[in-house]
């Protein structure tokens, strides 16, 4: 049994049962870095786990019984007697579950040959021209049009080799999700952190736009198509195809896992344009300070924390700064550079301007002279600016 020093290992030592179910199961299966939370079920009921565990949280029923935090991860719980009955997939490729007492899997609903040939093409890295599923083809309809849509937009984000839904089939979806309640605020965020931990949260968010599901609860994001660029910076499209294209230049980590805090803050970053003036020969004035401000409203109503949502406030407010670097005084900027959020600043810049017409010259210029701040910084005879300091002279 793998040690985790947290709830799933309590839970297995009282005896109790533990699974993992949809996304959690199905990317332990095929060895991809995990999402920061997990799907769990379990025999224990809500009792045993607030026994065990030292602060039990209540997402609201459309997405958990419970969930808390533990082992350095979140766990989203079903609660029941039996697995089968407590958790309900809307598609039969989320069936898969994962016994975390001997860790097999269990096929619930006899889809191994999907789950087998999804393995093999995420494996390989499979072409565009190679055998996909057509996973929406096993819908259980009687869990809602709106779970049906936010699972599929994780599936096409999550896993590359899938196949794409007909646009009917995503559009029939989106015209009966009015008649249903809507999701609650946690389990917004966590289909946006799913989107966000994906390799191809582009994919997941066309999804949710031709739905309709961007336009109805995510506004902020579905007015980003309607602010066109110039053509000569931007030849790939107005800002929502800037944004999607911004996530393809991410770097993963050493355990494949892609930052969320820098994947938020691109998604975000243009926001401000669509509410924006123009001044003059500048386009989207204040756009950033206007986004900034968007994005934390944004993040507010989905429930982030405060002081996550903080850190994306500052990225998406300074996203113009790093162009700037090599030409402002250090005086003015040093502020800034000395955050140590200011890396993931670079970062971000990094992708957008991969993302652009301009290439990456005034990305090297601007990293050069941020380098050379930190030189300067480190030095006690030189100041900010590199002029050299009398000797013994320190700041």
């Amino acid at each position: 049994m793998e040690k985790d020093g947290g709830i799933i290992e309590t839970l297995l030592f009282r005896g109790y049962q533990a699974r993992l179910f949809s996304f959690s199961a199905l990317d332990k299966y095929l060895g991809l870095g995990s999402l920061p939370f997990s799907f769990a079920w379990t025999d224990a009921g809500l009792g045993e786990l607030a026994h065990y565990a030292d602060e039990l949280n209540f997402p609201g029923a459309d997405l958990a019984d419970a969930s808390l935090d533990s082992g350095g991860r979140r766990y989203y719980f079903r609660c029941g007697d039996s697995c089968e009955s407590a958790v309900n997939p809307s598609y039969s490729l989320l069936s898969l579950v994962q016994d975390l007492r001997n860790k097999r899997f269990l096929d619930i609903e006899g889809i191994y040959p999907d789950i087998r040939l999804l393995r093999k093409n995420e494996s390989a890295k499979a072409p565009d021209d190679s055998e996909k599923l057509a996973w929406w083809e096993n819908l259980d309809s009687g869990t809602g049009c709106l779970q049906a849509i936010m699972d599929g937009a994780l599936i096409v984000a999550r896993y590359g080799s899938t196949g794409l839904p007909p646009r009917d089939f995503i559009e029939t979806l989106g015209s009966a999700f009015d008649n249903e309640s809507p999701p609650g605020a946690e389990k917004q965020q966590a289909l946006l952190i799913g989107l966000m931990c994906s390799s191809r949260p582009d994919r997941g968010l066309e999804f949710l736009k031709s739905s309709g599901f961007l336009q109805k609860f995510w506004p902020e994001i579905a007015l980003l198509d309607n602010a066109d660029h110039a053509k000569e910076f931007h030849p790939e499209g107005n800002a929502w195809k800037h944004t999607l294209q911004t996530f393809e230049h991410r770097k993963q980590n050493s355990s494949g896992v892609y930052d969320l805090r820098l994947s938020l803050s691109l998604l975000l970053h243009d926001t401000g344009k669509p509410i924006a003036e123009d001044s003059g020969s500048h386009r989207f004035d204040h756009h950033a300070e206007l986004g900034a401000a968007t994005a934390r409203r944004f993040m507010e109503r989905l429930n982030f924390d405060s002081a996550f949502i903080e850190d994306v406030f500052y990225l998406v407010k300074n996203h113009m700064l790093p162009a700037a670097l090599a030409r402002l005084s250090p005086a003015k900027t040093g502020d800034i550079m000395n955050s140590p959020l200011f890396p993931s600043l670079m970062e971000l810049y990094r992708c957008d301007e991969s993302s652009s017409f301009k290439g990456l010259d005034g990305f090297y210029r601007n990293s050069a002279a941020y380098q050379t701040y930190l030189r300067n910084m480190r030095n006690p005879y030189r100041s900010v600016s590199g002029k050299i300091l009398g000797r013994g002279r320190r700041r």
